[in-house]
């Protein structure tokens, strides 16, 4: 097993040169990338390769009954974790379906939508499962319905962000649901957070600013920053993020292993971004282009996010994000320039010992992926089932359960084992 440095206990980045070689410096050799065969056991079910020491048991599965006399949806996508009352815990889980995707919504055959819909014309939206301290599932429900392909999100102080990925009218937004919501709720629209295509958001608990990621090839990273912490979705200041006196800068090149680059933000009147032109409109003002940013999540000193198409040969990068009031750093984690050892970053998360665990989305032999500070790409778990992504990987509020969904599929998993294992 690899000794690693952890990003939970890594030290703060090397003072950066100001000539072009001025952005980029690389720091020691080229990280590792294993093998995708590497240590998985084969499931005899055909579902989930894992290491040896680990299991996993399916919680739910696309058109199953809920508590709530809804249907479990189809196309589970992110997830997060809430804790609750005595020991119990929420898991907040995305549904990404469209208005063409009736036969996988919550409705049961008949059945119109309820009063609380965004739009009654369209089947996306978020279901709640509750566990209790053994991680044993005790209840689901329905949450927010009638929203449209809600892909990604990301948890925040106030409860599940659940991010629209799709512009068509009415749509484009980020909605917030309450992880005690015990019923379907009418939806909490956050217009401060911008209409585009929006992938996940991560909040900074410093000022309560907002990250967010854009899933198009030539979209940016945004960030919103409310002028009063205690307001998040009040009044403030949206903004997208460059690279230091060079404007339009392509983050998704073949960029040096190890890059780092100086970062500024860049100011967004309010006016932009109502025709699906925030991108253009922030690229004028010298924005960096970001190929295809999906994942992103808060770790101790800033972010990771994902780039799925970035790098050389077009199978994903990912970065560490140290922002600044003015700035900050952004360093690349790792890119993959073999698609065996990496193909298309999707979903992220921290782990309890302060690595990432990371869904690939793909069409070829799909992966979860651990990656470390160094950069280093090892496999945890294996589709066997289908050729489908994985989606929301994410972990109880005890570390002990981590939870994937298998999305095509419709199934949502739980994982448990020795995880002191991966720690060595």
């Amino acid at each position: 097993m690899m000794k690693r440095r952890h990003f939970m206990a890594a030290g703060s980045a090397a003072a950066l040169s100001t000539s072009l070689a001025l952005w980029f410096r690389a720091r020691g050799k080229a990280p590792q990338e294993l093998p995708g065969d590497v240590a998985l056991v084969r499931d005899a079910a055909r579902t989930l390769d894992l290491p040896r020491g680990f299991s996993y048991r399916v919680i739910e599965r696309v058109g199953e009954p809920m508590d709530d006399g809804y249907r479990v949806p189809g196309r589970p996508d992110a997830m997060a974790c809430f804790p609750l009352e005595n020991g119990a815990f929420a898991l907040m889980r995305n549904h990404e379906l469209d208005p063409s995707l009736s036969s996988l919504s919550a409705y049961k055959v008949g059945t119109k939508a309820p009063p609380q819909a965004y739009d009654p014309r369209s089947f996306g939206g978020v279901s709640r499962v509750v566990f209790g301290p053994d991680a044993r599932k005790l209840s689901s429900n329905l949450v927010l319905t009638g929203t449209a392909r809600n892909c990604a999100g990301g948890p925040s102080p106030w409860g599940w962000l659940s991010c629209e990925e799709n512009v068509d009218h009415g749509h484009g937004y980020v909605f917030l649901c309450s992880p005690e919501a015990e019923s379907v709720r009418a939806p909490h629209r956050i217009d401060a957070y911008r209409r585009f295509l929006h992938e996940a958001v991560a909040i900074d608990p410093r000022d309560h600013a907002a990250y967010l990621t854009e899933d198009r090839k030539d979209g940016c990273l945004y960030r919103f920053v409310p002028a009063k912490p205690s307001e998040p979705f009040g009044a403030g200041q949206f903004q997208a993020l460059a690279v230091a006196d060079v404007a339009r800068f392509d983050l998704g090149a073949d960029l040096p292993e190890r890059a780092q680059l100086k970062l500024r933000w860049v100011d967004l009147p309010a006016d932009t971004g109502q025709r699906d032109d925030l991108r253009y409109a922030a690229q004028e003002r010298g924005a960096a282009i970001v190929k295809r940013g999906e994942g992103i999540w808060r770790m101790s000193d800033g972010f990771a996010f994902t780039c799925t198409e970035g790098g050389g040969i077009s199978c994903g990068q990912i970065f560490h994000l140290k922002p600044t009031a003015e700035g900050g750093t952004l360093e690349l984690i790792t890119q993959s320039r073999n698609e065996t050892a990496l193909d298309m970053p999707d979903n992220i998360t921290l782990t309890p010992w302060g690595d990432l665990l990371v869904c690939e989305d793909n069409h070829r032999a799909v992966h979860l992926r651990l990656v470390t500070a160094q950069g280093q790409v090892v496999p945890f778990a294996r589709n066997r089932l289908s050729r489908s992504e994985f989606a929301g990987v994410c972990f109880s509020p005890d570390g002990r359960t981590m939870f994937v969904n298998i999305q095509e599929n419709g199934l949502t998993l739980a994982v448990e084992g020795d995880w002191a294992s991966l720690r060595v």
